[in-house]
């Protein structure tokens, strides 16, 4: 069913911004009990914002701008804390203004995925930059795809740029809302968890289940189960880790997923894709599914089959300190980061929807059937759509739609210069593509 949007007319600013914070904020103050720290007053709010956006629009030695604040003094963050498990702040002998050229200036020293710019109204009732603030990297594992790690964040204004034009603000770590390409996006846009992504992550994994069954029986002290859903879950993270190391390198790419029973038609034949490097087929190629084959048997065996359901949960992933377990991990998002690099080439890497990785250097054929309309998703589950037409986006863009209306089972995720990103494949009726709205407050 088709559906139009009720989206307000023209572009939105700093001020439509400002005036949905205030409205998210004052509705989770009051789904807590706990000690919160005041927003700003509506005009300093969106002065603040404003610099913000300005700073931006500017560059630093040829670099986009990037960085995160926190609006408040310095006395919310603890003076002898620091990460991984709290925030270490260092407080400027002087304050400097809070202006959108100081931002730009200290962005480098306050790098986007370690460190954080403190500031707070001076007694002049104006912005000031107190100092910085560093969170260490650990955190980028749980918002990034990984395991949780668990760091105390106050519930704080907070901004984060990520691009030319692009903020995000949170309450702490409560997304709040984003602000790009001229709109305005609410926080639960998370295509990773949409039912029809968990159902494709679970048909790769049936096509490899033997493997998993043949290591579990290979195991011994009688192992638990592990819960059917855990191979989905980690093939999810490890996604997100590529997806969000790519949006950090603001290069840009595209990553195509592809059903294994089309794989090798779409590949061998380059009728739809003409991959320019190819990898061998041989175990390489299949190290994620290798490594995520050895977490489960790892998991499994570090857990008798008589407790609770029998079955090893995500929870207990995430919560356990094995040191094997612990290498696994970091081994599978070492190959996570190898995918992201190799999207830095010109043209798609190419995997199956099981992260097998075919290759890169990938060239959709420019001969397959234009599309002129497309239906961008306004929903998780694509129930409410509307129609978009093609000719307002690059050729990356047109690429990803004809080739997801030629091959049915394919998945596109296109990731712009700065940091947008789309999911696109043919749904229903249609070539149709979902807008990834960050998740967290950190992610790029």
């Amino acid at each position: 069913m088709w559906e139009s949007t009720d989206k307000p007319a023209g572009h939105a600013y700093p001020r439509e911004l400002a005036r949905v914070v205030r409205t998210r904020w004052s509705a989770l103050e009051a789904e807590t009990t706990a000690a919160t720290v005041p927003l700003p007053e509506p005009a300093v709010l969106e002065h603040v914002l404003s610099v913000c956006y300005q700073a931006s629009l500017l560059r630093e030695e040829g670099r986009s701008t990037t960085f995160r604040v926190a609006v408040s003094g310095p006395g919310t963050f603890a003076r002898a804390s620091g990460p991984p498990a709290g925030l270490h702040r260092l407080l400027l002998t002087q304050p400097r203004p809070f202006d959108e050229h100081e931002l730009r200036r200290l962005a480098p020293a306050a790098g986007f995925q370690s460190s954080l710019i403190g500031a707070e109204l001076g007694d002049d009732g104006r912005p000031q930059i107190w100092g910085l603030i560093h969170s260490g990297p650990r955190w980028l594992q749980s918002v990034r795809g990984g395991r949780e790690v668990r760091q105390v964040i106050p519930p704080v204004l907070m901004i984060a740029v990520t691009g030319p034009g692009r903020l995000l603000v949170s309450r702490g770590v409560a997304t709040i809302a984003e602000m790009g390409h001229g709109s305005l996006e609410m926080p639960g846009m998370d295509v990773l968890n949409a039912a029809w992504m968990s159902t494709i992550f679970a048909e790769a994994r049936d096509a490899q289940s033997a493997a998993v069954l043949a290591g579990q029986q290979q195991s011994v002290g009688g192992p638990a189960q592990v819960d059917p859903t855990f191979w989905p879950l980690l093939t999810q993270h490890v996604l997100r880790r590529v997806l969000a190391t790519i949006r950090g390198a603001q290069h840009g790419g595209t990553l195509l997923l592809l059903p294994p029973p089309q794989t090798a038609s779409v590949v061998a034949s380059d009728r739809h894709i003409s991959l320019k490097y190819r990898f061998r087929d041989e175990e390489p190629r299949r190290r994620i599914v290798t490594l995520t084959v050895e977490i489960i048997n790892e998991l499994a065996s570090l857990h008798p089959a008589s407790m609770g359901d029998g079955l090893v949960h995500w929870p207990e992933y995430e919560q356990s300190h094995a040191p094997q377990l612990a290498a696994l991990d970091e081994a599978l998002f070492e190959v996570a980061h190898l995918v992201a690099a190799l999207a830095e080439v010109d043209g798609a890497v190419v995997m199956t929807s099981g992260l097998e990785l075919l290759g890169f250097g990938g060239e959709i054929a420019g001969d397959l059937p234009e599309v002129e309309m497309v239906a961008q998703a306004l929903n998780l589950e694509a129930t409410r759509r509307e129609w978009v037409r093609t000719d307002r986006v690059g050729t990356r863009h047109r690429s990803a739609y004809r080739l997801c209306q030629a091959v049915r089972g394919a998945i596109a995720v296109v990731i712009s210069q700065d940091g947008g990103l789309r999911f696109v494949r043919w749904h229903d009726d249609a070539v149709t593509y979902w807008d990834q709205v960050a998740t967290g407050p950190w992610e790029i």
